[in-house]
């Protein structure tokens, strides 16, 4: 398992050069981003969207666009879609987020008959690299799904350990995390934590260790769980944290973000293909390392 960040570049660099569509591409930090990826040749960007801007934009960096292929769509849906399709139809390896709204690019990929839809649930994982953690620790679903139902867990729980296996990770250690670390019948996700964990124990979920219920100081903190008394092998050691529901995750990730000095890289699972969706008010460098993400598991 890769243990900072940084080593996502070796990755992907180590892989053949990804094609990204860009739906909505007029912003400055996702140009940036996609400069730096573009310079040390791990993607080749398609851009879609309003074409004078995005024109303006990558002059004002200094970004040189003129050999890349650049889709004028005026409308920010309508550039979802058309990236979208540009993937669907074999013409790129990875989609990602400009300024459009997360609910307008998941219109499109979800679209029945047109979108790229491939199980049963798309979910998103976070990846972050803190000062104040000994290792990498994944962070799920911070974006995508409001309160998953026990099943979506299950499915959320499938597809970050699917991004740890593709780092290097064979069996991740799994936190199913919440307000306190023991059952609660008046806490489903309690309920949950405890169902998920068993149903890991009698191989019903594999390619991972599940534990829960565990509040988020017993899923990183040894010490925390020396006071508490917890013993297991995720405790104090987790590599993904799975939140009750949005509210939690996303907390987390912007606490993370703005509060912790986290790097953070993030991906949309469960599609053909890995999409790069991070927040507009996150940082040039967590796109990049976003789109890194992708192009290594891609």
């Amino acid at each position: 398992m890769i243990q900072k960040l940084a080593e996502l570049v070796g990755m992907a660099q180590a892989k053949q050069k990804r094609r990204i569509a860009v739906a909505a591409a007029g912003d400055y930090d996702v140009l940036e981003a996609l400069k730096n990826a573009e310079d040390i040749g791990i993607i080749e960007p398609v851009l879609v969207g309003i074409q004078p801007r995005i024109e303006q934009y990558a002059k004002e960096i200094g970004y040189d666009i003129s050999k890349f292929e650049l889709i004028d769509v005026r409308d920010k849906f309508e550039a979802a879609v058309v990236a979208a399709k540009l993937v669907r139809d074999g013409k790129a390896e990875i989609l990602m987020k400009g300024m459009v709204s997360t609910g307008q690019l998941l219109k499109a990929v979800l679209d029945k008959e047109n979108g790229l839809r491939k199980g049963s649930i798309i979910s998103h994982v976070a990846i972050f690299e803190s000062p104040f953690y000994h290792k990498l620790l994944g962070i799920t679903d911070a974006a995508m799904n409001v309160a998953p139902t026990f099943e979506e867990k299950i499915a959320l729980i499938n597809n970050a350990v699917e991004v740890f296996h593709l780092l290097g990770e064979p069996n991740p250690k799994v936190a199913v995390v919440g307000a306190v670390e023991t059952v609660n019948m008046r806490m489903e996700s309690t309920m949950h934590a405890a169902t998920l964990s068993m149903m890991n124990k009698r191989q019903q979920i594999t390619g991972c260790i599940i534990d829960g219920p565990l509040a988020l100081d017993n899923a990183v903190s040894k010490k925390s769980c020396a006071i508490k008394n917890i013993e297991s092998e995720v405790a104090g050691n987790a590599d993904i944290v799975v939140a009750p529901d949005i509210n939690g995750a996303n907390f987390l990730y912007k606490a993370l973000n703005f509060l912790g000095g986290a790097s953070t890289a993030a991906v949309i699972m469960g599609a053909r293909v890995p999409i790069v969706l991070t927040s507009r008010a996150d940082s040039e460098r967590t796109k990049f390392l976003s789109i890194a993400l992708a192009a290594a598991i891609g």
